[in-house]
């Protein structure tokens, strides 16, 4: 038995034929093709494939596609297309690059949109607010503290934009 979901995925309306059990992770990995989101633990423990689902940032491994049905998902690949970035990087994207927040990467999509996700709600979050807001998100390589700089520059960013 096949179910037939319409979401909206990037900005795009996309419309599928699903088994049910599929998981959200691979209906935007294997269906869509859009692989940014990873595939870390299966688990929701490591947070590498959040992706934000309505606005919201969701850990799309222990989530069915067919639970997203009539949703606004927004994966990594369509981050830079929020906040009135015109298709430049968003500025979490570039707190990341400039503030050298990713060493290999594998985390860095889910924590990307985590951080968006924060910053849409709390523009000018401290620094236990920022990790407390990426505490289900594991990284084994950077120790954090060059994340947090990241997100504190990106709200900064945020900041001096909206004046």
């Amino acid at each position: 038995m096949s179910v037939e979901i319409q979401v909206r995925v990037n900005g795009q309306p996309r419309q599928s034929t699903v088994e049910p059990r599929t998981l959200l992770v691979h209906y935007l990995r294997d269906v869509l093709g859009l692989t940014g989101t990873h595939v870390g633990c299966e688990t929701s423990l490591c947070g590498a494939c959040t992706v934000l689902l309505d606005g919201r940032a969701v850990k799309s491994c222990t989530m069915l596609a067919v639970q997203a049905d009539g949703a606004n998902i927004t994966t990594i690949e369509g981050v830079s297309g929020l906040n009135g970035s015109n298709g430049g990087l968003h500025p979490v994207q570039e707190g990341f690059w400039e503030k050298h927040g990713l060493q290999c990467g594998f985390c860095t999509p889910g924590m990307i949109c985590a951080s968006v996700e924060l910053l849409s709600k709390n523009p000018n979050p401290s620094e236990a607010e920022i990790r407390h807001a990426l505490h289900g998100n594991l990284c084994r390589c950077t120790g954090y503290q060059k994340i947090v700089e990241s997100v504190r520059y990106a709200a900064g960013k945020m900041k001096a934009r909206k004046r």
